[in-house]
């Protein structure tokens, strides 16, 4: 099977404000370090579909357009944990190519890891092979 060039997008909680911005998700999960713990995570956490963007950026990198991509599907499987510095965090993705059809759509398996863990279950992509 082929596999992808790695991706790796770093994730900073400047990131996380212009995302709840632009999505509305003000959740204090993802700016108060007191409040989430307190409700069990680790810290501030990103949100689960900057997440999914992240790895829909690799995807479209991958298939060399945007509109190439036919589906596009993730479950979320842990949090991403956003520290306080001016670091933040790394998001990695792989792909594997795990098969072509006769009309040319390609599923690509999508791997997302954080420190380690993986943050993403059953991440799959469905593409349209670009044509010169």
């Amino acid at each position: 099977m082929e596999a992808l060039p790695t991706q790796t997008y770093r994730v900073t909680r400047a990131d996380l404000v212009r995302y709840a911005g632009a999505s509305g998700d003000f959740n204090v999960i993802h700016w108060s370090d007191r409040l989430a713990t307190k409700v069990g995570l680790p810290g501030v956490i990103a949100h689960g579909m900057l997440t999914m963007a992240l790895a829909g950026r690799a995807v479209t990198t991958w298939a060399g357009a945007a509109d190439a991509v036919v589906d596009f599907s993730v479950r979320f499987s842990r949090p991403v944990p956003v520290p306080d510095d001016d670091e933040g965090t790394e998001v990695e993705f792989r792909g594997v190519v795990k098969g072509v059809t006769e009309d040319g759509l390609t599923q690509i398996d999508i791997t997302a890891t954080c420190h380690g863990d993986k943050v993403l279950s059953q991440a799959r992509a469905i593409v349209r092979r670009q044509h010169a």
